[in-house]
């Protein structure tokens, strides 16, 4: 056996640990998602895309906020997962009510979002579905 190893036999490995076990995938069949994709899941029978997103607006992850949830969304005949921290209520805003963003909302916030409604205490960002789930834009944290 040569103690060199000819460049054409080499093939590179992605390594993964799963259950303590090490683990090599071909590196030409392995694609990286960005960083929000969590993964995917099963919801209601149709496997989809979860987006984390904490980590989609570029917000600090929670630790120790208790187990996230998820909200099922669609957006191009398409099925997403939005991990999010909790789910509220349920609300009816009158539309001539909502305003434009102010202009001191952080522009990471900015970029998702549909406009405002001011509640009492505090701001409801609208969230425009389709520019969160626009994953071309690189991270919207950008």
């Amino acid at each position: 056996m040569s103690t060199e190893t000819s460049a054409s036999n080499l093939k590179e490995y992605v390594t993964a640990t799963i259950g303590g076990q090490l683990f090599g995938l071909p590196i030409q069949q392995v694609q990286l998602a960005p960083p929000e994709i969590a993964g995917v899941l099963n919801l209601r029978g149709r496997i989809v895309t979860l987006i984390d997103m904490r980590d989609r607006l570029g917000l600090q992850s929670a630790t120790g906020q208790g187990p996230a949830m998820a909200i099922g969304v669609e957006s191009g005949g398409e099925s997403y997962g939005l991990l999010i921290d909790s789910v509220g209520e349920v609300l009816k805003l009158d539309d001539a009510t909502r305003e434009a963003n102010p202009i001191n909302l952080d522009p990471r916030l900015a970029r998702v979002s549909a406009g405002i409604h001011r509640l009492e205490g505090q701001l409801l960002m609208l969230v425009d579905v389709d520019r969160v789930l626009d994953l071309n834009v690189r991270s919207i944290a950008a």
